[in-house]
C-alpha cells in the first residue's frame, strides 16, 4: 500500500479524475460516448462515472455503486484496508478514509441558461454534508457526503456522444448541514392506508425536496470546480488554485464559507477570485402547495 496515497482527501482524487477525463486544457469538454437508457430509473452516466473512478484509482480506493435504483448515495468512495481500523467516529469526518458522492444531471433551457435555476428536485431525500449508509453486518455508518453537480449535452450531429459544459463537485454543508433534518426524512415514515370507496388505496407521504443548484450561479457555470470546506488544499495539490469564497447564511445567524478550486491549467492569466454571499437564486415560496392543473372545458351547462 502506497503510504503517501493514504493521505489525499479522496474528494480531491475525485474531482482530479473527472477533471482529466471529461475536459482538456481550458477546461474544454471531452466529448464521450453513453449507451441508451433502458429505463425511467437507469443512469448511463451515473454508470459511466463508476466505471471510470473504479478504473482510475489506485488498487488501495474501491469505488462502490449503489446496489439498486432510488438509493442514495449514488457512490461511495473508500480505502477498504483504512476503514477496517478506524472507529466509526472517525469515519463520519475523515475524508481521505470514506466519501459519498450524489450525481445530479443538469440540462440548459433552449436560451442556454441552466435549468432550474432557483432550486433543483432532490426527489425524497435532503441533500446534506453526513450521509447514512450501512456496514456488512447492517450497523448505521455515517459519513460525509459530497455532490457532484453537472450539465450534460448532447453532442451535435453525433449520435450516442455527450459532453459536460459545466461540474462543480462540492461538499454537502454547502447545501445542507443539518443532518437531524436529514434524518427525519430519510427514515421510516407512517403511510396511510385504507383510502378511498374501496379501502385499497394508500398516500405513501413521501416528500418532494428542493434544495439549491450550485450552477445556478454564473461564476460556477462553464467551468470545472470542487467546492471544499478547507482553505488549505493547494499546499497539498499542486495542481489546484484557490479561485473563490462562497458564503452562506445561516438561518440561526452567522456564515459558513466554503473555498472553490479549480486546475491551474483552467485558468487564464488575467482571472480574479471571487467572493460569494448567498449566490443561489431563491425562487418565491409560500407554504401553500399549488392545486393540479385544471382541465378547462370551453363549455358552459346550464344551472
Amino acid at each position: 500500500m502506497n503510504p503517501r496515497s493514504i493521505q489525499t482527501d479522496l474528494t480531491t482524487e475525485s474531482f482530479l479524475i473527472l477533471r482529466r477525463y471529461f475536459f482538456a486544457k481550458g477546461g474544454k469538454p471531452r466529448p464521450f460516448r453513453l449507451r441508451d437508457k433502458r429505463n425511467t430509473q437507469d443512469d448511463p452516466l451515473d454508470e459511466y462515472i463508476h466505471r471510470l473512478l473504479s478504473d482510475q484509482f489506485p488498487t488501495d480506493v474501491d469505488c462502490v455503486k449503489a446496489p439498486g435504483p432510488l438509493i442514495t448515495p449514488d457512490l461511495v468512495v473508500l480505502r477498504p484496508e483504512v476503514c477496517k481500523r478506524a472507529a466509526r467516529v472517525t469515519l463520519s469526518s475523515n475524508l481521505t478514509h470514506i466519501v459519498a458522492i450524489e450525481v445530479k444531471k443538469l440540462e440548459r433551457t433552449q436560451g442556454g441558461a441552466i435549468a432550474r435555476p432557483s432550486g433543483m428536485d432532490y426527489n425524497t431525500t435532503p441533500p446534506c454534508g453526513t450521509v447514512r449508509v450501512y456496514d456488512s453486518s447492517g450497523a448505521v455508518l455515517d459519513i460525509r457526503g459530497f455532490y457532484l453537480f453537472v450539465c450534460q449535452e448532447a453532442v451535435r450531429n453525433q449520435s450516442g456522444k455527450y459532453q459536460l459544459s459545466s461540474l462543480v463537485l462540492c461538499d454537502g454543508n454547502l447545501l445542507n448541514e443539518d443532518f437531524n433534518y436529514y434524518l427525519s426524512i430519510v427514515g421510516e415514515r407512517a403511510k396511510e392506508i385504507g383510502l378511498g370507496t374501496y379501502g385499497n388505496g394508500a398516500n405513501r407521504t413521501r416528500p418532494m425536496l428542493i434544495f439549491s443548484n450550485p450552477l445556478s450561479a454564473p461564476q460556477l457555470d462553464h467551468s470545472v470546480t470542487l467546492i471544499h470546506s478547507r482553505d488549505d488544499l493547494e499546499k497539498n495539490v499542486s495542481q489546484l488554485r484557490q479561485v473563490g469564497l462562497i458564503k452562506r447564511t445561516i438561518q440561526q445567524g452567522g456564515t459558513n464559507t466554503f473555498y472553490c478550486y479549480r486546475l491551474a491549467d483552467d485558468l487564464r492569466k488575467d482571472y480574479r477570485q471571487f467572493d460569494l454571499l448567498d449566490p443561489f437564486p431563491l425562487p418565491a415560496r409560500t407554504e401553500r402547495t399549488q392545486p393540479r392543473g385544471r382541465f378547462r372545458l370551453n363549455l358552459q351547462p346550464a344551472d
